[in-house]
């Protein structure tokens, strides 16, 4: 009877180790230090961009993968910083892409250099990029509102194609207010002035969500630099609000056993019907410089449409 129960015992020992498939996504994703992810899909492979550690690069980091366990380090000709210098540009090297693919069919990047947004376009996610503007200058530039950072640039495009786009930081770690504007077909022109919607504990990295006629704009509170980081949201009837704090927020913060700090600066995909949170942690040092990594999560709603919490532990295989 005791040898009996030993077998049942050990085949559900094999049973509950066969649960995690040999394709499961542990965190981080990859090797080397990644920040302030965007990510799109075309013809079955992720392009996924993001900013360099420690602090930016030259250029941009990106990687393609098709399945988040393999990936390849591509290089791309835009942004980098010597392209993207202009009179009121800051120090700021490459940070925090946008990428998106357009109502026109075109790849769209709204990225920040020299605390400057700039804008790219390209016919194939690996380009060639080029500065969408025709005279080469920074879409916004450092000192359109000089109270606030002018960086994180998110862009979104409406189920009706309209284009948005959102952007803004705080100085010092204080401060952070949440602008958008309209943008008009050519991806590059404002229609009409730029609005300040600042959410609820806003600082950084907005985002924009729209699942079942509600908007949710998704961002970063704290500081990048500790355990403080964390991803919040709120939720609106309009791109432009009024915001009501969701239910759950912040959904995603430093955990009690370590393993996640400061989680932030995310972007949001979808595959196979089901929605995953792509962001970075921090990787502890006794630098004083912060290194992080590339994670990701599923991203999940209750029946009352809030988004539930994040319990960082990786993702199942997908494609």
């Amino acid at each position: 009877m005791k040898y009996t129960l030993f077998i049942i015992l050990l085949s559900i020992a094999s049973l509950c180790q066969g649960q995690t498939p040999k394709d499961f996504i542990t965190n981080p994703i990859v090797n080397g230090y990644y920040a302030d992810p965007t990510i799109v899909k075309a013809d079955g492979t992720y392009y996924i961009y993001a900013t360099i550690d420690p602090w930016g690069g030259k250029q941009l980091g990106v990687l393609e993968t098709k399945d988040f366990k393999h990936f390849q380090i591509k290089h791309i000709d835009w942004p980098t910083k010597e392209a993207c210098t202009s009179p009121t540009s800051k120090n700021s090297m490459v940070w925090a892409p946008s990428v998106v693919k357009g109502p026109d069919g075109k790849y769209h990047m709204y990225v920040s250099v020299g605390s400057e947004i700039w804008a790219g376009v390209s016919n194939t996610p690996l380009g060639p990029w080029k500065n969408a503007k025709a005279d080469h200058s920074p879409l916004i530039k450092s000192n359109r509102f000089p109270e606030y950072h002018m960086i994180d640039a998110e862009c979104f495009v409406d189920d009706d194609g309209q284009v948005y786009l959102y952007w803004g930081s705080g100085l010092n770690w204080v401060n952070g207010h949440c602008f958008v504007a309209k943008l008009k077909k050519d991806m590059v022109t404002f229609d009409g002035e730029p609005r300040d919607v600042t959410p609820p504990h806003y600082f950084e990295a907005p985002y924009m969500l729209k699942r079942n006629g509600l908007y949710y704009l998704m961002y970063s509170h704290g500081k990048a630099i500790d355990s403080t980081y964390q991803v919040r949201y709120s939720v609106g009837k309009t791109p432009y609000g009024p915001w009501k704090e969701g239910k759950n927020s912040p959904i995603l913060s430093t955990t009690p056993d370590g393993k996640t700090i400061g989680p932030g600066h995310h972007t949001v995909f979808k595959a196979n019907g089901q929605y995953y949170i792509l962001y970075h942690r921090i990787h502890p040092q006794n630098k004083d410089y912060v290194l992080r990594q590339l994670c990701i999560d599923s991203l999940n709603f209750d029946k009352e449409g809030y988004i539930e919490k994040i319990h960082p532990q990786g993702v199942a295989g997908f494609r």
